[in-house]
């Protein structure tokens, strides 16, 4: 019976592989055919063949590269101030009622404005340079990060937090050695998101005021009428945070697994 079920289970798997390749093929397919035969017009939608051309045409000159890389150390920089800003603040909202209630009414009031609606108040501040940038990306990525750490901490197993209290364990004690692990899977979530946030805010904010970076590069196709170009970058954004994504997912799991065995062997 297990092993029946274990093969069906092997099965659906195998086929949600296959309908996740071929779909995306046949649209690529139906897509190259309307632009050949005409039904969409190529000027405005280039086919997928002519965006290819143009990615290894930028790849070769070494273009694409060179504001891939600019957007990429602005992203590290940016998610590393906003990742450990977030896990800061996170952790004293989530600990400390008093400084939750004294943070909460300001993050309520922050937290739905778009960052893209602060971009022209950052760049009055900080200017057009790199370090407007950076802001740009920390303050993206901080709100997802501060908002799981917040959750994380929150909903600690209360039982955890009594047996600690009936032995007289330190808070101190208590933070690092049971709050701190049962909030890990929901940062690493945070984490993760704050990643995928600071790439979309690298590409807001180099989109309004820069003059390098894939941002730049859509905001001059456009500007230029360069629709190949326009749909290129669009597409390597999303290939490259689908990529950031399933690679910060894996992470993710791998030191889940690892910390349950772990426990399971102790």
């Amino acid at each position: 019976m297990f092993d029946l079920q274990k093969k069906n289970n092997l099965k659906q798997k195998r086929i949600r592989i296959i309908i996740a390749i071929c779909f995306p093929i046949l649209v690529l397919l139906f897509w190259q055919y309307a632009s050949t035969v005409g039904l969409i017009k190529a000027s405005l939608v280039p086919a997928p063949l002519n965006i290819v051309k143009t990615f290894l045409s930028h790849l070769e000159s070494g273009k694409l590269w060179k504001n891939l890389s600019v957007s990429f150390v602005r992203v590290a920089c940016g998610y590393f101030i906003g990742a450990v800003a977030g896990v800061l603040v996170g952790f004293l909202m989530g600990l400390f009622k008093s400084v939750n209630a004294a943070l909460n009414g300001i993050v309520s009031v922050l937290r739905p404005i778009p960052t893209i609606a602060l971009v022209p108040i950052v760049i009055l501040l900080a200017g057009i340079g790199f370090s407007s940038k950076v802001i740009i990306i920390a303050i993206g990525s901080f709100w997802p990060v501060l908002l799981n750490t917040i959750h994380g901490i929150q909903t600690v197993d209360n039982k955890l937090i009594e047996v600690a209290y009936t032995y007289r364990i330190n808070k101190l004690k208590t933070t690092f050695k049971i709050i701190v692990p049962s909030a890990i899977p929901a940062i690493l979530t945070g984490l993760r998101l704050g990643m995928s946030s600071a790439w979309m805010s690298v590409v807001a904010a180099e989109m309004i005021a820069s003059s390098t970076g894939i941002g730049y590069l859509i905001t001059l196709s456009r500007e230029t009428a360069n629709a190949r170009v326009m749909y290129m970058c669009v597409l390597v954004i999303g290939v490259i945070g689908l990529f950031i994504d399933k690679g910060l997912t894996r992470l993710e799991r791998y030191y889940l697994m690892k910390t349950r065995g772990i426990a399971d062997v102790k």
